[in-house]
């Protein structure tokens, strides 16, 4: 898969670096500064930062799983990048230059990157944000057409997690972790058959994959009108589930149970 440039218009430009068997990591590319976000593995991004000229400035990481920062070492050692990572998770990342509490923000390249604590799938995990770009950064929390597995955090958690992901700006891109787009894409199908916003997303996600083309970024707006895990709190998905009056997390909990053993 050839890495693919973002539709942002200058000065950012968003990188997609695949890695591993399903991993993105992401460059991001801004005022002569070069940020990358999780590191799955060296060897792609070094390929990549040589290819186009650029040094790395930055890591940030979202959470503590291997296929997140197993290449942080070698690219810290590469180039001298300077590391930030969740103050919470301090204890599982690789060694912080700077710790991130939830709410933080900081500057990168002349503009501000909001922290949030997204935690569900791990405790500790945080998203990116940047206004400016238009852009968040959520790996494993919020994800093309799905969410990231609850192994740690609660069910309750993790619907608040993509709640808040879900109150950013509609035309936010959302660069998530995995290329799982088209398995999830089989599973929303189960929630919403009758969903002609998903049936058209299916439709350009085949194309995508079929031309060898990354699935993401999607719009959070597309987010919101397609992948079930958002979708939990509205009536008609709670009445083909037979969970009326049910809470939008239970609704939601009873979604990623499905898709747990889907």
């Amino acid at each position: 898969t050839i890495p693919r440039e973002s539709p942002f218009a200058m000065p950012f430009e968003v990188i997609i670096v695949p890695c591993r068997s399903d991993n993105y990591a992401y460059l991001i590319h801004a005022n002569g500064q070069t940020a990358l976000v999780d590191a799955p593995e060296a060897g792609p991004i070094v390929n990549e930062l040589a290819a186009r000229g650029w040094s790395l400035d930055e890591i940030w990481i979202t959470h503590h799983h291997g296929d997140h920062v197993e290449g942080v070492e070698e690219l810290r050692e590469r180039h001298g990048a300077l590391v930030r990572g969740g103050a919470a998770d301090r204890d599982r990342l690789p060694r912080l230059d700077v710790e991130l509490d939830d709410g933080a923000t900081f500057q990168f390249a002349g503009s501000d990157v909001h922290v949030l604590d997204v935690s569900g799938h791990t405790i500790g995990h945080i998203a990116f944000h940047i206004p400016d770009a238009k852009a968040a950064f959520t790996a494993d929390s919020l994800m093309a057409l799905g969410c990231g597995r609850v192994f740690e955090g609660t069910m309750d958690q993790m619907w608040a997690s993509l709640s808040r992901l879900a109150a950013l700006p509609d035309d936010t891109l959302i660069y998530s972790g995995h290329e799982y787009t088209l398995a999830n894409a089989r599973f929303a199908v189960t929630i919403e058959p009758d969903n002609p916003h998903l049936m058209s997303r299916i439709e350009d996600i085949n194309r995508a994959r079929s031309a060898g083309e990354p699935t993401v970024p999607a719009s959070l707006a597309l987010e919101k009108a397609t992948n079930p895990f958002l979708r939990a709190g509205l009536s008609s998905v709670k009445s083909y589930l037979n969970m009326s009056g049910e809470s939008d997390a239970n609704v939601f909990a009873e979604i990623r149970r499905r898709k747990d053993s889907f």
